[in-house]
């Protein structure tokens, strides 16, 4: 069993006692392993097919043909038509998810042009958009996607920048000075223009947007590293353990990381929220993710080229604004249980 140190007890009872930050870190915690099953959600793969005594769980095997079900093509199944078929005939069963459309799927109803409203018979929740894919399955493969993608972001911009600044703040000199003027100069590169650059020549998918976000993203957080350690190296803790004799290593790892770095975690909700807001933005503009991937800001650059079909610049209104509202007041109940004023490792 995990076991916390007294200090990381009281900042984790403040985080509980600050209630609208726990219930809705809760509230995203569950949103995002739901989402991780989105496949059970929405999907136009069956959750279950039994047929003459045979049962089948297509969500995430391997593609089953037509004429494994009796009808005679070899590409994979429509369960839509199959679950009819089967209820019509009582031959056996299908459950389908509760979206039974993918994000991909396009349903295209005969004399009618998409977008289609909202309705309950088509089981279209949230409408289509204008290619006649279901909205509530972007939304939600999109909210997948984006939360991914900033949490990777924030892994790799806090592991890079953190150890920078940690080291820059810790060995100073010279080593201080050429980190400062890469990081001036890195951080006046357009970052909009190298993006624009990258997607005139290559089509950018998920892991070059991630690198290219995280090439110019690290330096934000090592400024505030550099000044958080210059601040703790010169407490007495860290001088009476380099009397002892302890090692650099020790120093950092053990004293002045785990009272930097708690500052830092107070910046964390705010960083996952811009990297939502940044690859919502670049997809809106048309210079992230590649089409036809299940994207928000893809489909609030259709909602509001479309704003007579009110349902898909609204879903993703909505939508993310519940999720930045969430992250907003987990990084309040976060920055206020982390003050340093309350209590501290050197208290």
């Amino acid at each position: 069993m995990l076991r916390l140190n007294p200090v990381a007890r009281k900042r984790l009872e403040r985080f509980k006692a600050i209630r609208r930050g726990y219930y809705s870190a809760i509230i995203l915690a569950v949103l995002f392993v739901l989402s991780l099953g989105a496949e059970l959600i929405a999907s136009q793969r069956a959750l279950l097919v039994v047929y003459e005594g045979e049962w089948y769980f297509p969500t995430y095997g391997d593609i089953i043909p037509g004429e494994t079900f009796g009808f005679d093509y070899r590409y994979e199944t429509d369960y839509k038509a199959l679950k009819t078929r089967l209820e019509a005939n009582g031959e056996g069963l299908v459950i389908m998810p509760p979206v039974p459309y993918g994000p991909l799927e396009t349903d295209l109803a005969v004399g009618d042009f998409p977008p289609h409203a909202p309705s309950l018979e088509t089981k279209h929740y949230l409408g289509t958009d204008t290619s006649g894919r279901d909205v509530l399955a972007r939304i939600i493969y999109g909210f997948r996607i984006a939360l991914l993608f900033s949490l990777l972001l924030l892994v790799f911009n806090y592991l890079i920048g953190v150890s920078i600044g940690c080291l820059m703040g810790f060995w100073g000199g010279s080593f201080d000075l050429i980190f400062q003027r890469i990081i001036e100069i890195w951080s006046n590169v357009p970052f909009l223009y190298v993006i624009m650059i990258v997607a005139s020549i290559v089509q950018p998918g998920f892991w070059t947007l991630v690198a290219i976000m995280v090439f110019f993203g690290w330096t934000g957080i090592t400024w505030y590293m550099r000044t958080a350690t210059y601040k703790e190296a010169a407490r007495d803790y860290v001088m009476a353990a380099r009397a002892i004799g302890a090692s650099n290593s020790r120093i950092v790892f053990r004293h002045i990381l785990p009272n930097s770095v708690s500052t830092l975690i107070t910046f964390v909700p705010f960083s996952v929220a811009g990297g939502i807001t940044s690859l919502t933005a670049l997809d809106y503009l048309g210079f992230g993710l590649p089409p036809p991937t299940p994207s928000w800001g893809e489909l609030l650059k259709q909602g509001t080229e479309n704003l007579d079909s009110l349902w898909m610049v609204m879903s993703v209104v909505v939508a993310m604004t519940l999720v930045l509202m969430l992250v907003t007041y987990i990084g309040e109940a976060i920055r206020e249980a982390f003050d340093p004023r309350k209590f501290s490792y050197y208290e």
